[in-house]
């Protein structure tokens, strides 16, 4: 017979996620209610009417942390669903006595019950799974579904970027932007081919050390709405 465990390490990091002031974890309702920041993060929450930029699929939130330090005047947002992961994130904001830093554990699709029209000012969809399979398209965090979710979330003048290691993944976006109301602004298959990169490239996640350590081209995506 087996039996199902879960580590040591992980059980500690979902105690302290339930402590930590900046990680939100709603219960989730089928369908989930609107949560109680939605429209109102900035006065309600980070008391400030400075920008909202999200990382999306966030991880260990290695780019929320990156940009949050570089640019104290936004205010970050890490989402996924994984609070092993986020663990890090969280307490290294907490450490750092960053207000301007909070998380949200939930899925990807129910991002509208967190975000108000025209509240988020730009996201960051850093590495995500490029679901390969076909069948599995829609789970893709640039499919048409997913689009979609960020047009009714964003200001008008909101910028988008993707960076992947995926080149399908970035092809398919390229042609994908187009149909559904989005205007490429600049995009590039290998980012570190050129001489100078914005600082705000040069973030380095966990995932793009270990596909750069293979040999694997660096493509990025910075789009915003038609």
């Amino acid at each position: 017979m087996y039996f199902c465990t879960v580590g040591k390490n992980k059980l500690k990091r979902f105690e302290e996620n339930a402590a930590f002031e900046n990680l939100f974890q709603p219960a989730v309702g089928f369908p989930p209610p609107d949560f109680k920041f939605k429209g109102q993060w900035r006065s309600l929450y980070f008391k400030n009417n400075n920008p909202i930029v999200l990382e999306l699929g966030c991880g260990r939130a290695e780019y929320t942390i990156g940009l949050a330090a570089m640019h104290p005047q936004c205010n970050y947002i890490g989402i996924d669903i994984k609070g092993a992961r986020m663990w890090r994130g969280a307490k290294t904001a907490l450490e750092n006595g960053w207000k301007h830093v909070a998380f949200v554990r939930t899925q990807m699709h129910f991002i509208e019950k967190y975000f108000a029209p025209n509240e988020v000012s730009e996201i960051w969809i850093t590495f995500p799974d490029p679901q390969p399979q076909e069948s599995r398209a829609r789970k893709r965090l640039t499919a048409p579904n997913y689009l979609n979710y960020y047009k009714n979330i964003c200001a008008p003048d909101a910028i988008l970027h993707l960076k992947t290691d995926n080149k399908p993944l970035y092809d398919y976006t390229l042609e994908t932007l187009p149909l559904n109301g989005f205007k490429i602004i600049d995009h590039q298959y290998d980012i570190y081919a050129k001489e100078k990169l914005k600082p705000e490239l040069t973030i380095k996640t966990t995932y793009e050390q270990l596909f750069e350590a293979k040999g694997e081209k660096i493509c990025y995506i910075k789009f915003g709405l038609a």
